[in-house]
């Protein structure tokens, strides 16, 4: 595709780079069919190829874009199935990142967006701050009804049961391994997930352990700065991002060094193999970011490099695994967690059309509520059409935007796999007849 965007606008080393990405795009529109949100709003403008030319136009003018340009490029899920599927090797992520950066300088947004987004960036980085705000917005559920747009989709979202408390596993520490150390990491421990179920953790590190890795939760490490980068907000994200990469390269340089970083949520794991893309212009910087994205492994993804203890026992369980589309798009796992759950018993079943998005995409099913809904009924039912017993998934975005919905108790990949390899059953399932599952009441996510 050919450019005009002029040589002032160049010298921006972001802009020059979307110049060279928007160049490499044919316009040829294979990503229609895997762009959820052209699947379900038929407008080329909300497809990737039309999100491209937005691009071109607004760094071509060299203006702040209009009020239709931006709306456009905010309904984009970063789901980055386009990018996945571009034959073109076109670089969206890098792309789509850049944009809205450029928006969030030099467009200015109506108050209520810019007030409830800067309350996005505050609330969940901050496990304490998202626990208060939970409470908060549960006060205000009977209320929903005089809200809508954003305000209503987060107290929809708000979660039915009482929060669990928080784990001891969440604190900076060290969990040594059963027996010989085979490895040492660090694990992500996250912010929304240590807050809305902390058995993810729990579970992953007995893993971990039973199979003689050394988990290090550092002190200092916390949110990953996803929900910040998405909204375009780099300056709230990047002490989030410098803070992580100090207190991993701190625990690299002790006795034993570290063979991973882990990660169980998949929309961090993106985020994490990004971060020397994000640095790379910094010198200060670039070299340490590189590291830490290189040592970045998804819990699966460093699984399948070790031989898991066989199960148990086997298991007649009809798991259905959802891939989230950090996992699959993100960061191309799409193998390691299905053979995983093979290989450890279970009669594992894909879902149907698995590349659409189900609309949590981070905080956009908070800030798009209306197209994050019309992509989840579709994934519910497809979900629901395979006939299983249970779901899985390897990212609490999912599960909190599917839970409730699926009728079926929704897990953790970690927490099956703790199981069938030593573990406690999950609090969210009983054996019935030694073959099939119900739910315990009170203990399924809602």
């Amino acid at each position: 595709m050919k450019t005009s965007i002029p040589s002032s606008a160049l010298a921006d080393p972001g802009i020059a780079l979307s110049d060279a990405i928007i160049r490499n795009c044919v316009h040829c529109g294979i990503c229609l069919s895997h762009c959820p949100t052209y699947q379900v709003r038929h407008n080329e403008n909300d497809s990737p190829r039309g999100r491209i030319m937005l691009m071109r136009h607004m760094y071509e003018q060299g203006v702040a874009p209009d009020a239709k340009t931006v709306e456009h490029l905010d309904r984009c899920l970063t789901c980055l199935a386009c990018e996945a599927i571009c034959p073109s090797d076109v670089k969206y992520s890098a792309l789509i990142g850049q944009g809205r950066e450029y928006i969030e300088k030099t467009y200015h947004r109506p108050i209520a967006q810019k007030l409830i987004r800067r309350m996005l960036t505050l609330l969940i980085p901050s496990p304490r701050l998202f626990r208060l705000g939970l409470a908060a917005g549960k006060l205000g559920r009977p209320f929903k009804g005089l809200f809508s747009g954003p305000l209503r989709a987060m107290l929809d979202m708000m979660p039915q049961m009482r929060l669990p408390s928080p784990s001891a596993v969440d604190r900076p520490g060290v969990f040594p391994a059963k027996g010989a150390r085979l490895a040492r990491v660090c694990l992500l421990n996250g912010c929304v997930q240590t807050v809305l179920d902390p058995r993810i953790n729990e579970a992953t590190i007995r893993l971990l352990q039973r199979h003689g890795v050394e988990v290090v939760v550092a002190k200092g490490a916390g949110c990953c700065g996803a929900p910040a980068e998405h909204m375009g907000l780099e300056v709230h994200a990047l002490p989030l991002v410098k803070a992580n990469i100090d207190a991993w390269l701190r625990e690299a340089e002790q006795p034993g060094g570290l063979d991973a970083i882990i990660v169980n949520t998949s929309g961090c794991g993106t985020s994490l193999k990004a971060y020397g893309h994000v640095l790379r212009l910094d010198d200060a910087w670039r070299d340490k970011a590189a590291r830490i994205s290189a040592l970045t492994k998804d819990i699966t993804e460093f699984l399948v490099e070790h031989e898991l203890l066989s199960s148990q026992e086997q298991r007649d369980l009809r798991v259905v695994y959802h891939s989230a589309c950090s996992m699959q798009h993100g960061q191309r796992i799409v193998r390691q967690p299905l053979d995983l759950l093979h290989q450890t018993g279970f009669n594992v079943l894909e879902v149907p059309d698995g590349f659409m998005c189900c609309g949590s995409a981070g905080v956009y099913n908070l800030l798009q509520p209306e197209i994050a809904t019309e992509l989840k009924e579709r994934k519910v039912s497809n979900i629901r059409s395979v006939g299983a017993d249970i779901a899985a998934t390897g990212n609490i975005g999912c599960m909190t935007q599917l839970s409730g919905a699926i009728g079926m108790p929704m897990l953790h990949t970690v927490e099956l796999l703790d199981w069938a390899t030593g573990g406690p059953e999950p609090e969210c399932l009983r054996e019935v007849a030694g073959t099939r599952t119900t739910h315990t009441p009170g203990a399924c996510r809602q």
